[in-house]
């Protein structure tokens, strides 16, 4: 039992013990459920500070207790929730700041869908944003190494942040950002906390330089495992990047000082209806030859989705009933008729000048045209193109939302492997999806990238349905494994797919991992059972009965 008043006299922010906080914070967007002791919502770094202390003295005395960061709550690997103290940033540290020399200071308690108003403003944009991004929290985004549907051109989250300010187990606040050679070694000459976290780092690292690089997944994206293989490039010393994507397990990030680009202002949209499945992989090729900013793509059932659930997407994109229904007609027309396509793809290509973004529009639309039988569209104004985003954007949420009776279940929902691959490679996953016919599934994800979230509806009050989720989760992964791809881009490992890290990454990589942890994190208080502690036991035991 936590000592709440012992806490109080270090903390001054928010405690929360209430039966309705614990129950709201029990849940993220993952399968998973467990109770917190209690949930806190600190109003400044130095609360933090004093909760890493709180933490790692009374763990010294014996009691099982931890922290595990929270912002939006969209994790879909169970990555926010815990059975001892949750951190919600939303409340307090939710400053943005302002825009200077192309970069922003954001803490993690930030909506991006805000983050996003501040930086449009000056013309500018984190673009690693993903499909949740009007729900989303930017901590979660640094957490997860994010990506999206401009992740083809501008890659993850890991490539955008500049520097992090963390608390680190010592209970002290530090700025972690890149050093050049000569700065690591003075550093490491440090006598102090951080000047030791360091030279066990480098020392790991460079120790062990062939072996984590080959050890890097060879997808386009990637958020599996700790990015030991992005902390040394040979020039530069990088601990910022081995934070990204770590799910809070190594400190707890208080402030993100994000790089921005331009956003381009001319968008023409390319949308494609495609029948067969095995064109799929070619259609992608033939498209990239463009240099498409995105390209995006949703299924039949994900359409069909949109189409039932219209007053849903009206509130989304803030239009009436009728109106949006109008703009939908082709679709339903094609549904009545039973002709909706297998995929629709969305091709987006942008840029400053007008007639350029169009030629490439029309170029890349006519060799498609040329070649394939897709049936193809370049929307006429931002209006329409906005009907096909967020049907891409908002189908897990209708997913969420409608699963009456069943659960819409993220278990597989983050593949990767290489477009080269998809010609033979979505053959196979269909045929794995075939012996499992009780599992209706969604498919949307980024087509550039050969990135799918792939969402089976899943009765988790049947024993049976557990495990058969389970047995297609094995096979899944041991496909993704045979095409040397990753088991997840962008939502990361937490309890999900930490069980089964061991079956991408050989044992001495797993093993740096370990060492990884116990090097930020010897007490084990930060976000434990995600990623490289995470078991099968505990997945079982936390998993979702309703």
């Amino acid at each position: 039992m936590l000592d709440v008043e012992k806490l109080k006299q270090k903390f001054s922010g928010e405690i929360l013990t209430d039966a309705e906080t614990k129950k709201t914070f029990s849940r993220d967007a993952s399968i998973f459920e467990i109770t917190p002791e209690l949930v806190v919502q600190p109003k400044s770094v130095e609360d933090i500070q004093a909760l890493v202390k709180f933490v790692s003295e009374e763990k010294q005395a014996g009691h099982n207790i931890s922290l595990t960061p929270r912002a939006g709550g969209t994790d879909m690997t169970g990555g926010s929730i815990s059975e001892s103290i949750i951190i919600d940033f939303t409340k307090y540290l939710n400053t943005i700041g302002q825009v200077q020399d192309k970069t922003i200071q954001v803490q993690p308690g930030a909506y991006y869908r805000d983050l996003e108003k501040v930086t449009h403003a000056q013309g500018l944009e984190m673009p690693s944003y993903p499909a949740s991004k009007s729900i989303c929290g930017v901590g979660g985004m640094v957490g997860n190494n994010a990506g999206g549907e401009k992740s083809l051109a501008y890659g993850q989250t890991i490539d955008w942040v500049e520097s992090l300010d963390v608390v680190l187990s010592d209970g002290n606040a530090y700025t972690i950002e890149s050093l050049t050679e000569a700065e690591l070694i003075n550093k490491i000459k440090e006598q102090t906390f951080i000047g030791e976290l360091y030279r066990k780092l480098w020392h790991l690292v460079s120790t062990h330089y062939e072996d984590i690089k080959h050890a890097e997944p060879s997808t386009s994206k990637n958020s599996a495992g700790y990015f030991l293989w992005k902390v040394w490039d040979g020039k530069m010393f990088h601990p910022q990047k081995l934070l990204v994507g770590s799910q809070g397990t190594l400190g707890i990030i208080t402030n993100v000082k994000f790089k921005l680009t331009e956003v381009q202002p001319i968008q023409e949209l390319l949308v494609l209806f495609v029948r067969d499945f095995r064109e799929l992989g070619q259609i992608v090729a033939s498209l990239k030859k463009y240099q498409p900013e995105s390209l995006e793509l949703y299924d039949d059932h994900t359409l069909r989705l949109a189409l039932r659930f219209l007053p849903d997407m009206a509130k989304k994109m803030g239009a009436g009933i009728l109106k949006l229904a109008w703009r939908f007609l082709p679709e339903a027309f094609m549904a009545l008729r039973g002709g909706l396509p297998k995929l629709v793809i969305l091709a987006e290509f942008t840029g400053t000048d007008q007639q350029r973004v169009k030629e490439k529009a029309r170029q890349a639309e006519q060799d498609i045209n040329a070649q394939y039988k897709a049936i193809t569209h370049i929307t006429k104004n931002s209006a329409e193109s906005e009907k096909y985003w967020t049907v891409r954007r908002e189908s897990f949420n209708l997913l969420r939302q409608h699963a009456h009776g069943k659960i819409s279940s993220p278990f597989v929902e983050d593949i990767i492997v290489h477009p080269n691959d998809l010609p033979t490679f979505l053959p196979k996953l269909n045929a794995i999806f075939a012996r499992y016919p009780s599992f209706e599934y969604t498919i949307a994800g980024h087509a550039g990238d050969a990135n799918f979230h792939i969402i089976p509806f899943v009765d988790l009050a049947r024993e049976h349905e557990r495990n058969m989720m389970l047995r297609l989760s094995d096979e899944v992964y041991k496909l993704i494994s045979d095409y040397h791809g990753s088991f997840t881009a962008e939502h990361n490992d937490g309890l999900v797919r930490g069980p089964y890290l061991h079956k991408m990454f050989n044992p001495h990589i797993m093993e740096l991992f370990r060492q990884v942890k116990r090097m930020f994190d010897p007490l084990d208080i930060f976000n434990p059972h995600k990623k490289i502690d995470a078991t099968m036991e505990y997945f079982e035991k936390h998993l979702r009965r309703s």
